[in-house]
Order: structure tokens, then C-alpha cells, then sequence
């Protein structure tokens, strides 16, 4: 392979997540099998009529004929040459300290490793990864040495007498997949009590004792009472740790025992005191717990669902080989009974690699791959996605050294005093800061959790720069927690469906209720229950005009259909950049601020139809893209 096709390699979607390649209904080992047939060597072209190849309605191809080499494209990468250089001249011009507002975000600035250039860390999300970076990459070093180190002491025994159907050396048992089972999650339950007491000190006691307590719920009560009392529970919990502030030993403590009128204490207070100094790493503990909360969901639904099959096993009666099933199969399969346990509740809900941050992956899944390792993991593209990690990492560095969007948002700006276009490419930049510092610490556990042998799903498809559909936008972005919302949320509820005007409203109403537990569970607060709100009602036109406009109508004259859909697609980027910075950057009188700036003269209007016909042009290149991974047979929701 040359170092061009090896670059190439890293940018595959094949590199990023084998599930955005295959069927999830299909093994993945099947998908290796055929790499030694001669036949997959040939480049496949989806857009010429073939056998196996997705057609519409009229029999024709869906995937198009390549565009890239057209005089329409010629026209639109020299747009590109021309306006992305421009964008980030913009960004970088109100960024010098030769600008009148320098003074205002200079104080936010840190000294800089790129010479003569101070670098923007004011976001406290990015600050804290990068300053943990150091010692998450020991983490990441240690962890697999250390596994490989227990599994020394106490190795899996070895089973000379388990059959191996065609010598294959790479057969697994039912019985070699049980005690693979119990060697990684008694490792894991004993790493996840250790490090738990490392990052949240005596504060891991309360995650302890919510761990226990869903745990009951689900293993104690009546199973017709289970799925209620869970989400009661879990979403009781949400708001509890928000309004108590984490439970602080000190709170406790005074009020079993109050302060005297000086405020002085006894003994119990200052054990209270102690124990919350004491309490690790990452003390605010309630923080990050929203996560875990999934994952306790996860175990109570995926229990409860599972007392439905206790009469005979799926994969018995499917007669499928539980070392090789797709992913589809391991999340549907209820786990076996005695797979319930506290040890492996506690190794799943605990899981060091995706603790902090996810991805989310269902507890049938994780028990499923504790029992049998992925055939997807594959130590050349593991490497691959780590170099892809770090020269994500290389960007944001670069772009926090020279666009201090960030700064410029928290230094009390005056928005007025900028141009339309320094407005709009300081919101612009600023939500790829918001995707960045979301996409990296993502990547990073992801890659550990890659190399200790779990495949979760990657959260992460598309650049922010490259989501041309708002409902297609939410099913890639956090995808984890899309994912999981689905199985555990939408699904049950109805999911969607536009067959009349009646089902059509139930689907609204399903949107609306979804995204508010979305906004809910991201942080108790008014600006993102507002932008739950706006996501669905900016996905409303989408909808609507996919309903007035579907493409079956327009199969003889397709290329009018894109245009028609590029126009449209201007301003549904348009709302939903509106929306991801009243959630997640400015607020909404940030919002109101720069709108009224934009649109303060006639400057402001000629530079949205200006910038609007720029997002014209991207957004044909997003189309084609997705056009060659049809081509390639490559058919992706998102």
C-alpha cells in the first residue's frame, strides 16, 4: 500500500466504525472471509445497474454517476479554494491583538506552543481534557498491561476437548465464551471499584449506593412494575443530584447534626468536611453521572425484557453461533439469567474505558463481547483510528492558536461593534470548537475501550461542516446516545411514522417529548430545554417538505430534485446552527445579539445572500459524497 492509499485508509468510514460498512445484521467475520475472495478486489459502482444493486422506483440505480470531474464541480472547488481560506482569515483577523477588542478576551488567553501565538483554552470542557490528556494516555497504556497481567495470574482454562469444526484454531465454545466471561469481568469489577475510588475519592460510596439501589429495583420488584419504577427512579436522580449539589458529606452532616449560632461544628461536621476534600480526582461526581444513568437503564430494560425469553434461548432456536453474531443479534439477545449479576452490573455500569464519557453501549451487548471478542477489531484499523484521534487533536490545537472565538464570546462582547461576516464565522467556529472538544474526549475512550477488546459505537460520523439534514444531523451526532435513545425510548414509545396527518402529529409529539428528556438529561437548564424545543421545531420543515416533495416524483429529473433540495437545505443549516448556539454556546440574547448585528444595514443582507449561496456550493459537495459511498454501496440514515 502506498502512503497516499494508507492516508487515504485513514479518512474510510471502514476506519472510524465497520458498522457504517456492513449490515449489522450480518456477522462481521463474514465481511474479513471475503476479503480473500478475488472479487472483492474489483471497485464497486452501485450507480450502474447491476445485480445487487439498490434501485428506485423505476428500476433505475439510486446512486448517481460520479459528479467530481464535471465543469459544475470544477466551479465549486474553486469556490472552495477561494471562500475556506477567506473564513479563516476573518476568524483569525479579529483574533490578533491588533484589533480595538483584544483587550477584552487577552485575559482568557494562555501562553501558546505554536511561537507567537497564545491559545484560547477558556472553554472549561477542552481545558480539563487537554490538561488530563498526560495522564489519560498512562491510563491507556497501563490498563491493557495490566489486564494482560491478571489474565497471567488467572488464565482461562484451557479445554483441549472443545470442538473446533474445520480445525479453525479461532473457534470459541459456549463453554470457552462463559469462562472468558468470568476472567475479563472480574478483572473489570475489581479495576472499576479501584478506579472509581480514584477519580470521586469517598464520593464513589454514593455512586455505590445508586448502583445498588436501581439494582434492586430491577432484580426485586414485580417485572410489571420494573420499567416504571426505573425511569421514576433514574430521572428522580437526574434532578436529585442537580438540586443537592452531588450530596456533599458536609450538607449531611449538618443536618443530622447543625451548626451551633457561630457556625462551628462537631466532630461529625468536620468528618464531613474531610471526606468531601477527599473526594478524588474529579469531585463533582454528579457531573458525569448522567451517563451511567443510561447505562442503569440499559441493564434494567435489557433484565426485564429478557424475563419475556426465559423458555429457550434465541440463539438456540435461531441455530446461530453466539461467537459470531452481528450486532443486531447481540444487542436484541437477552443476556442469560445468571448474567445478571452485581459483579457484572457493576463491571458494565462502571466500565473504565467508557465511564467518563461513553460511547453508551447496551448491557446484552457489552456481556456479549465480554463472552466473545469482536471479529471488528482489527489492530491495523485500531492504529488507524488512533492517528485519526491525534490529528484531530493536531486541529483543534491549531484552530484554538489562531481563532479565539471561545474568548471572544466570554469577554463581554459588544456584537455590534463587528462585521456580519466576523459575526457569522465567530458563530461558525465556534460551534467546530463545540464539536471538537465533544468529538476528542469521545475518540480518545473510544480507542481504549478499542484496544482493551470492546468495540463500542462511535459517536462521531460526520464533520459539523458536513450534515446537509437535520434529522440525519441528530442520528450521527452523540450517535451512542441516539442509538440507545431508540432501543429504550422511541421505539416503545411508537417511533415515527408519516402515513396519515394523525400518525404524522404522534410523531411531533414523540420528537417533542424525546428531545426534552435529550435536553433534561444534558443539564437542568432553560437554554437547553429551549434548544431541545427549537431542534424539533426546526426539523419540522424538513419533515414536511420530504412529504411534499418526495423523491420519487422527481426520479426523471433528478438534478432539478437537488437543486430544489439544496435551496432548501441553506436554511435548515441555517436554524439548526441557531439552535446549537442557544444550547451550547451563546444563549439566547447571545443569539438575539448577533442576529441584530447581521441584520443592523444593507451590508448585512448582501453578506447572508452571499453566504448563502457559499452554503449553496458546500452543500452539493455534501450531497456528492454521499453519492459515492452509494456508489460504493454504502447506504447511510445519517
Amino acid at each position: 500500500m502506498s502512503v497516499f492509499s494508507y492516508i487515504r485508509s485513514i479518512y474510510a468510514l471502514d476506519t472510524i466504525d465497520t458498522r457504517f460498512t456492513s449490515s449489522s445484521a450480518a456477522p462481521y467475520k463474514t465481511v474479513v472471509d471475503a476479503r480473500s475472495d478475488p472479487s472483492s478486489k474489483i471497485k464497486r459502482d452501485d450507480s450502474v445497474p447491476g445485480v445487487g444493486v439498490k434501485t428506485d422506483h423505476s428500476g433505475r440505480p439510486i446512486a448517481q454517476p460520479s459528479k467530481w470531474n464535471t465543469p459544475e464541480f470544477y466551479f465549486y472547488y474553486f469556490v472552495f479554494l477561494t471562500v475556506v481560506p477567506y473564513m479563516f482569515w476573518v476568524a483569525f483577523d479579529v483574533s490578533r491583538p491588533s484589533h480595538p477588542n483584544y483587550h477584552k478576551f487577552a485575559p482568557y488567553l494562555s501562553e501558546g506552543w505554536i511561537p507567537g501565538r497564545k491559545i484560547d483554552i477558556s472553554d472549561a470542557q477542552y481545558y480539563s481534557f487537554r490538561k488530563n490528556v498526560p495522564y489519560l494516555a498512562i491510563l491507556l497504556a497501563c490498563h491493557p498491561v495490566l489486564r494482560k497481567i491478571y489474565n497471567a495470574v488467572r488464565p482461562v482454562p484451557v479445554r483441549s476437548g472443545s470442538p473446533k469444526p474445520n480445525g479453525a484454531s479461532s473457534y470459541m465454545s459456549v463453554a470457552d465464551g462463559e469462562a472468558r466471561k468470568e476472567q475479563r469481568a472480574s478483572f473489570d469489577f475489581g479495576f472499576a471499584i479501584i478506579f472509581l475510588a480514584a477519580i470521586h475519592g469517598f464520593s464513589g460510596l454514593k455512586v455505590m449506593a445508586i448502583l445498588y439501589a436501581n439494582y434492586s429495583l430491577a432484580t426485586g420488584l414485580p417485572r410489571q412494575y420494573v420499567p416504571a419504577a426505573t425511569w421514576i427512579f433514574n430521572i428522580g436522580i437526574l434532578f436529585a443530584n442537580e438540586l443537592s449539589d452531588g450530596y456533599k458529606f458536609a450538607g449531611m452532616a449538618a443536618y443530622l447534626s447543625p451548626l451551633d449560632a457561630t457556625g462551628q461544628g462537631n466532630s461529625l461536621n468536620n468528618w464531613g468536611v474531610w471526606l468531601d476534600y477527599h473526594s478524588g480526582i474529579i469531585p463533582r461526581w454528579e457531573i458525569l453521572f448522567n451517563l451511567t444513568v443510561l447505562r442503569l437503564i440499559s441493564f434494567n430494560l435489557d433484565y426485564y425484557w429478557s424475563l419475556d425469553r426465559r423458555g429457550g434461548s434465541p440463539i438456540e432456536k435461531k441455530q446461530l453461533d453466539p461467537a459470531n453474531l452481528p450486532e443486531r443479534d447481540r444487542i436484541r439477545t437477552p443476556a442469560n439469567a445468571k448474567d445478571f449479576s452485581f459483579r457484572n452490573y457493576v463491571a458494565y455500569a462502571i466500565y473504565a474505558p467508557l465511564y467518563l464519557t461513553g460511547p453508551i453501549i447496551t448491557f446484552n451487548d457489552f456481556i456479549s463481547q465480554l463472552k466473545y471478542p469482536p471479529a471488528s477489531i482489527e489492530t491495523a484499523r485500531t492504529i488507524k483510528y488512533g492517528i485519526r484521534f491525534l490529528l484531530c487533536l493536531l486541529a483543534m490545537e491549531v484552530l484554538l492558536h489562531y481563532d479565539y472565538c471561545v474568548a471572544i464570546s466570554k469577554g463581554n462582547p459588544v456584537w455590534s461593534d463587528y462585521t456580519p461576516a466576523q459575526l457569522s464565522l465567530l458563530s461558525y467556529f465556534n460551534l467546530h470548537v463545540l464539536w471538537l472538544k465533544l468529538l476528542l474526549p469521545w475518540r480518545f475512550f473510544r480507542l481504549w475501550s478499542l484496544m482493551d477488546g470492546i468495540d463500542p459505537p462511535e459517536n462521531m460520523l460526520r464533520c459539523l461542516s458536513d450534515n446537509p439534514s437535520t434529522v440525519a444531523f441528530w442520528r450521527g451526532w452523540h450517535r451512542s446516545y441516539n442509538r440507545w435513545i431508540v432501543r429504550y425510548i422511541y421505539v416503545p414509545m411508537g417511533g415515527v411514522s408519516s402515513r396519515n396527518l394523525k400518525s404524522t402529529v404522534m410523531s411531533v409529539v414523540n420528537y417533542v417529548l424525546v428531545f426534552t428528556f435529550v435536553a433534561l438529561w444534558h443539564d437542568i437548564s432553560l437554554n437547553l430545554l429551549v434548544w431541545g424545543w427549537l431542534v424539533v421545531f426546526f426539523m419540522l420543515p424538513e419533515v414536511i417538505a420530504g412529504m411534499l416533495f418526495p423523491r420519487k416524483r422527481w426520479e426523471n429529473n433528478l438534478t432539478a430534485y437537488r437543486v430544489l433540495c439544496g435551496v432548501g437545505v441553506v436554511g435548515n443549516l441555517l436554524m439548526m446552527m441557531m439552535a446549537n448556539l442557544v444550547g451550547f454556546a451563546v444563549g439566547v440574547e447571545g443569539l438575539k445579539s448577533i442576529i441584530s448585528g447581521i441584520f443592523k444595514d444593507a451590508s448585512g443582507l448582501a453578506f447572508l445572500l452571499f453566504a448563502s449561496s457559499v452554503l449553496f456550493v458546500g452543500i452539493q459537495v455534501m450531497f456528492e459524497v454521499r453519492e459515492s459511498e452509494m456508489r460504493k454501496g454504502i447506504f447511510l440514515k445519517c
